[in-house]
């Protein structure tokens, strides 16, 4: 295993200008998302701490790959570690975000089931790098850990977490439906997308990898943080109407 300190001789400028593309979306994410804050409407600080923190952390890992770091060399092959550093910090934050939002009206949240989301996600994500790290049939068999990993997930957002909103106000548990609905429908494109490329069977080349890891986090972090944030500042509007 060789450590690759400037990988531009591996990155095109597609790659390169799609990296400082994302890192100007997330941090201008992150800036609204503190302006925000300072008007709540009865949001929780917390939701606003979550959603700025997600795309810091994320243009910041990005970052490292637009400047040709962040990344190893293995057998060939680039793997971009800076990318599994991103998710598993800042997923596992979406999943607390999603969970609050399940549990907005509820003084006293589930430990459980908060603890239970970010440990399967922090298991999907290791089990993701350590597939990236591997070859021949280890590779698919690291996978699907993190698949499984992933299915648990679903399964506590879709039943347990998705019970608990449902018990507490429909109009809340439209936005918990909306939201679980876009997560679930944009983490699945992550592990269809990493099969796809480089990494899996290689059907999408490095360039392709790359756009689409660009265009994926976008829609699921800043994405998910705005739709998310929008409806809670208008659901606790339309309460307190």
């Amino acid at each position: 295993m060789k450590v690759v300190k400037h990988v531009y001789a591996f990155m095109n400028d597609i790659e390169i200008t799609s990296l400082w593309i994302y890192v100007a979306v997330m941090f201008s994410g992150a800036a609204v998302f503190a302006l925000w804050s300072r008007k709540r409407k009865g949001v929780p600080r917390v939701e606003y701490l979550i959603a700025f923190l997600i795309p810091v952390w994320s243009g910041l890992a990005y970052m490292s790959m637009a400047l040709g770091q962040g990344a190893i060399l293995v057998e060939g092959q680039i793997v971009y570690f800076a990318r599994y550093l991103d998710w598993v910090v800042t997923t596992p934050l979406l999943l607390t975000a999603l969970a609050l939002t399940g549990m907005f009206h509820l003084k006293k949240k589930d430990p459980i089931i908060i603890a239970s989301l970010v440990v399967a996600d922090v298991v999907m994500i290791t089990t993701g790098f350590i597939a990236d790290l591997s070859s021949g049939g280890m590779v698919y068999t690291w996978y699907l850990i993190g698949v499984t990993a992933f299915l648990v997930i679903l399964w506590v957002i879709w039943e347990p977490l998705r019970k608990l909103a449902k018990k507490q106000d429909h109009k809340l548990y439209k936005v918990y439906l909306i939201m679980t609905a876009y997560l679930t429908f944009f983490w699945i494109s992550y592990p269809v997308a990493w099969l796809l490329g480089p990494s899996g069977v290689g059907v999408v080349g490095e360039v392709g990898n790359t756009l689409l890891f660009v265009i994926l986090p976008i829609f699921s972090k800043v994405g998910f943080s705005l739709l998310d944030l929008v409806q809670l500042r208008g659901l606790r509007h339309s309460v307190q109407a």
